[in-house]
């Protein structure tokens, strides 16, 4: 496990945890984080049984079956068009990589999956899982699922809000949740900046939505109108100057239209692609992109997804969409940091700082801005605002539209939390004030810790997949043991405690009821050894509870307690 990273180690680890008593599990990792890597090392872990490797797309399934041989040394085969794998695992092929359409192809009955022995697998893998809602996923699975011990592993970077609810009715638990927003403050993807253009005359007002989206043929005429292509044109020419530049458009005729207009501003500036490239003509102009030769690539629905170019410095989001998960994963093209910036360096402050001084310290996120009517358009404060406040999204996005030029998006979204945290202590502060004036017998007071405050997290948000899920007894025994009451706790928040616990166990450090008795003394507590603070508990008991007068008191306070944590 020497080539892991500690997200994916820890992913790992929280995959095997669900498998004890569940048949399938999320793993969620950002786009650039490794999701395959993270595959490769569970299926390792899986052998002798045969793993199925399941994507949508030509590209993943190569890519996949490169990148699992690499870290498995085990023998892939792919199971696609006129590429057949072996029935059986005697052959010597344990793993097979194989599209969702070519596992159903055939008639009802005698599919192409119909070849394959349920009980010979140990583990199926979904790339790109935001998928398995569809009818082919379930299809697939449930014939792989007629061996009642077979796992499924669920990957994706993108989950998108709107479906989460449906996801978790397919798949039985989250075992790990990596949101951009951690990858970028753990230096291992760059910082988002985001510009937003105001395009006079844009107006998606009346463009309607179909299956969750802004309609296709709507959206594109909007945005192949003269006035607003060489708005955009205009604009995107001015921001990028030399950097290397992906633009995502609704049509195929905007891809061509500017393109053409690139190349008027300088010659061979500029390719374009759309899902009609011949494939040769697409791996030329990518080569030309990948060194240096082309600056600017316009494409129509075809590099969202296995699209991989460290090199990529601004993404021009020339076609507005309500969807989070194509969002971020258009936006995910440009966050990798190039290549060798990061690689062996071991504390989030190297990596940050070796990005930084990078060629590419950070990546920027154009959008253009019109008259958006009823829809809600996504941002970059969308995908990363994870685990911050609405209101502090909303906040965000406002100054950005207002500023109009690059700003880091995280940094803004942070302050504006900051903001409105700071809000609701002082009303707080002018409630109690006001209280103490109508109740000025009433003299009490309750101490209560919270849990968040004590191992500095920010509470989760609640997602679509938490919907009816509880703890299971043996979750909420650990909580109470740890003094935490999960009574009025939300799920999302109780299995983020859990993780937390879990993580300092293995990693050997301090548990809660520690920290909890130790910070009240004034002791720092936040990489404490479970062996250090043993032992300075049982000073403390040994001098009845009170810190020896030698030993200096750390600058460590409690947050507002809150009631459901118990004292």
């Amino acid at each position: 496990m020497s080539h892991l990273r500690e997200y994916q180690s820890e992913s790992i680890g929280a995959a095997f945890s669900e498998w004890q008593d569940k048949q399938s599990t999320l793993i969620v990792l950002p786009t650039g984080t490794g999701k395959t890597v993270v595959a490769a090392e569970i299926i390792k872990r899986f052998q002798p049984k045969r793993t199925l490797f399941l994507a949508h797309r030509e590209e993943l399934i190569f890519q996949g079956a490169k990148t699992i041989q690499k870290y498995t040394n085990l023998n892939c085969e792919i199971e696609m068009a006129d590429l057949w794998a072996s029935p059986n695992l005697w052959n010597g092929f344990p793993v097979i990589v194989s599209t969702i359409q070519t596992q159903i192809a055939g008639k009802s009955g005698c599919e192409r999956m119909t070849r394959f022995d349920p009980d010979e697998f140990g583990l199926v893998v979904v790339d790109e899982a935001h998928r398995v809602t569809a009818k082919s996923y379930r299809k697939v699975l449930a014939h792989y699922k007629k061996n009642p011990d077979v796992k499924i592993l669920c990957l994706t970077a993108t989950p998108d809000r709107a479906d989460e609810e449906a996801l978790g009715q397919m798949i039985e638990s989250v075992a790990y949740d990596y949101e951009i927003l951690d990858a970028i403050n753990d230096g291992y993807l760059v910082p988002i900046e985001q510009q937003m253009v105001t395009i006079e005359g844009l107006d998606f007002s009346q463009v309607r939505t179909t299956a969750g989206d802004l309609n296709g043929a709507d959206l594109a005429a909007v945005m192949e109108a003269e006035k607003n292509l060489q708005g955009i044109a205009a604009a995107s020419l001015e921001i990028i100057r030399d950097r290397r530049t992906l633009v995502f458009t609704a049509g195929v005729k905007q891809a061509e239209m500017l393109c053409e207009i690139f190349n008027r501003h300088r010659s061979d500036m500029a390719g374009w692609v759309h899902g009609g490239t011949p494939k040769p003509e697409r791996r030329e102009l990518l080569t030309r992109f990948s060194d240096g030769r082309t600056q600017v690539v316009v494409n129509c629905n075809c590099l969202s997804e296995g699209f991989d170019n460290p090199g990529v410095e601004v993404v021009i989001q020339a076609r507005p969409t309500k969807s989070r998960s194509l969002y971020a994963q258009q936006c995910g093209r440009s966050t990798r940091p190039l290549a060798g910036v990061v690689d062996g360096l071991a504390s989030p402050d190297e990596r940050r700082a070796a990005i930084a001084a990078s060629a590419k310290p950070s990546a920027l996120i154009v959008d253009f801005v019109g008259n958006a009517g009823r829809h809600k358009l996504m941002t970059t404060a969308d995908i990363l605002g994870g685990k911050v406040s609405d209101e502090a999204v909303a906040r965000a996005i406002a100054k950005a539209q207002s500023e109009g030029k690059p700003m880091r998006m995280a940094d803004e979204l942070n302050k504006a939390e900051r903001d409105i945290q700071q809000e609701i202590e002082a009303h707080k502060r002018r409630e109690a004030a006001r209280k103490a004036h109508l109740i000025a017998t009433a003299r009490f007071s309750t101490k209560s810790i919270n849990p968040f405050d004590v191992f500095e997290l920010r509470p989760a948000k609640s997602r679509g997949w938490d919907a009816g899920k509880s703890l299971s007894e043996k979750q909420r025994s650990m909580l109470l043991r740890n003094g935490v009451n999960p009574v009025n706790l939300p799920y999302a928040q109780s299995r983020q405690l859990l993780n937390e616990m879990h993580k300092r166990r293995n990693t050997g450090l301090c548990t809660l009821k520690q920290a909890i008795c130790l910070q009240k003394h004034g002791y720092d507590t936040k990489n404490m050894t479970f062996t250090e603070a043993s032992r300075l508990m049982d000073v403390l008991a040994r001098n009845n509870w009170r810190r020896p007068a030698d030993q200096p008191r750390a600058s460590v306070g409690f947050g507002q307690g809150i009631n459901q944590f118990g004292d």
